[in-house]
C-alpha cells in the first residue's frame, strides 16, 4: 500500500496533520490581529510600547517593511496554507494531499527565509510568528516523512501537485487577499478621518502633569531657544534599543518638516538596561545606558549620534559596534566621565516624579516610549495620521487661543 499522510487510515498521522494546521491557522489570526492593533489603534489608550524584550518582539515585525503587501497582512497566506492543511486531514484525498505537500515545501522555504529576516535585518523574533514557524515546519516534516520513495523520487512527490486545487485555491487566496486589502484601506482611511479626530479628543482630555525637574538639554528638534516658546513641545522618554522608539523617531522625522518651526523635541534617556537605570525593575536593553552616555559626551554630535544609533539599531546591541562609534565620534571618554554620567543618571532619574498609572508598576514612566506633549503624557506609540492631528490641534490652539476638534470645530477649554 502506498504511504501517505491523510490516507489509508492512518489515525495518529493524520490528526497530527490536522493539529498542525489549526496551530498555523490561531498562529496565523494572532498575528494578523496584533498587526492591525499596533498599526490601527482605536484610542489613545491603546498604543503599543517596547516592553517586551529586545529580541522578542512582536511591533519590530507589525511595523516592519514586510508587515503587508498591498495591504494584505503577511499572516494572511499563512491563515490560508493552514486552513488547507487541516481541511486535508478532514476531507482526505490524493489530489488535496499532492497539493498541500507542495504548498509545505513552499510555506516552509518561506518561514525559513522569514526567520532569517526577522533576526538578522530585523534584529528580533516575534514570538506569534514563531509559532506559525513551528507548526508550519511541523506540517512540512509530516508532509516529508509521509511522502514515500527516496532521493529525487520523494522531492519530485512536492512538485506533482493538482492543477486543478492549485487553480481553484489561488482564486480562493486571491479573492480573500482583495478582501484584506479593502478592509486595509478603509483602517487608513479611518485613521486619518474619524478615528483621528477621537483621538484629538481623548489626548485633551488626559489630565495635565508637570514637566520634569530635568527636562533634558539634548534636543533632536529645535525650532526655539526656549523650549516653552514653540506651540509642540515634546519630551521624549526613550531608549536607543527600543524598536518601538526607532518607529516613532521614523514617525518625527517626517512631522519635523511638516510642523518646521513650532516643535521642540527634548530627548529624555530612559533606557532599560538595569546598569544606569533603576526607576524600572527592567532589564531589557543590555547597552543601552552605554549609548546614552556616549551620545551625551559632546552636545554638538548628540543629533548625528542620535540619528545613527537608530539607523543601525541591530548593530548598536552589539559592544564592538558601540566601541567603533565612539572611535568615530571621539567620545571614548564618556564611558569614564563621571559629569556625563551623572547627568544622563539625573534625566533618568526624573522617571520617579510621576504618579503610577497602574498597579503594576511604582512610578507613571515605565515604559518606552512615553511622551509629555505639552504637559500631557501618552504612553507608547501612535500612528502617523494620530500624531499629526494633535500637533495640528496644538498650532491651532496656540494660534487661535483655543482647542478646535477636527470633526465639527467644537470649542473647547485650552
Amino acid at each position: 500500500m502506498q504511504e501517505s499522510l491523510t490516507l489509508n487510515g492512518k489515525f495518529w498521522p493524520r490528526t497530527l496533520s490536522f493539529l498542525s494546521g489549526v496551530g498555523m491557522v490561531v498562529a496565523s489570526i494572532l498575528t494578523i490581529r496584533h498587526y492591525f492593533l499596533a498599526n490601527f489603534p482605536e484610542s489613545i489608550f491603546e498604543g503599543s510600547f517596547c516592553d517586551i524584550s529586545a529580541f522578542f518582539n512582536c511591533d519590530s515585525s507589525a511595523y516592519s517593511v514586510i508587515s503587508q503587501v498591498w495591504g494584505v497582512p503577511l499572516g494572511y497566506p499563512g491563515l490560508f496554507v493552514g486552513a488547507l492543511v487541516a481541511l486535508g486531514a478532514l476531507f482526505p484525498s490524493a489530489a488535496f494531499e499532492r497539493t498541500n505537500r507542495s504548498l509545505s515545501l513552499l510555506n516552509a522555504a518561506g518561514v525559513i527565509a522569514l526567520l532569517l529576516f526577522s533576526v538578522f535585518f530585523l534584529g528580533s523574533l516575534c514570538l506569534l510568528c514563531a509559532g506559525y514557524y513551528v507548526f508550519s515546519l511541523i506540517s512540512f516534516y509530516l508532509f516529508w516523512r509521509y511522502a514515500g520513495g527516496s532521493g529525487l523520487e520523494r522531492l519530485a512527490k512536492f512538485l506533482s501537485f493538482s492543477v486543478k486545487h492549485a487553480v481553484v485555491f489561488a482564486v480562493v487566496l486571491a479573492s480573500g487577499a482583495y478582501g484584506f486589502s479593502l478592509f486595509h484601506g478603509a483602517k487608513v482611511q479611518a485613521q486619518s478621518g474619524s478615528v483621528a479626530s477621537q483621538v484629538v479628543k481623548q489626548y485633551f482630555s488626559l489630565p495635565r502633569v508637570e514637566s520634569p525637574s530635568i527636562v533634558s538639554p539634548f534636543w533632536t528638534v529645535k525650532s526655539t531657544e526656549r523650549f516653552e516658546d514653540a506651540p509642540i513641545q515634546l519630551i521624549e522618554y526613550a531608549d536607543f534599543l527600543c524598536s518601538d522608539c526607532r518607529f516613532f523617531n521614523e514617525q518625527l522625522a517626517r512631522l519635523k518638516e511638516e510642523f518646521k518651526g513650532k516643535i521642540n523635541v527634548s530627548f529624555q534617556f530612559f533606557p532599560l538596561d538595569a546598569q544606569c537605570n533603576d526607576v524600572v525593575d527592567k532589564n531589557k536593553h543590555p547597552g543601552a545606558c552605554e549609548l546614552s552616555y556616549l551620545s551625551a559626551y559632546d552636545p554638538a554630535r548628540f543629533v548625528e549620534i542620535h540619528d545613527e544609533i537608530f539607523a543601525n539599531m541591530t548593530a548598536a546591541k552589539k559592544p564592538e559596534w558601540r566601541a567603533e562609534l565612539a572611535r568615530k565620534h571621539g567620545v571614548e571618554a564618556a564611558l569614564n566621565d563621571m559629569a556625563v554620567k551623572d547627568l544622563v543618571h539625573a534625566i533618568i532619574r526624573t522617571g520617579t516624579e510621576y504618579e503610577k498609572t497602574s498597579e503594576k508598576f511604582a512610578h507613571g514612566i515605565r515604559s518606552t516610549p512615553t511622551m509629555i506633549l505639552n504637559n500631557r503624557m501618552i504612553i507608547g506609540t501612535l500612528p502617523y495620521a494620530h500624531l499629526k492631528a494633535i500637533f495640528q490641534a496644538l498650532v491651532d490652539q496656540q494660534d487661535k487661543g483655543e482647542t478646535r476638534f477636527i470633526e465639527n470645530w467644537e470649542k473647547t477649554k485650552p
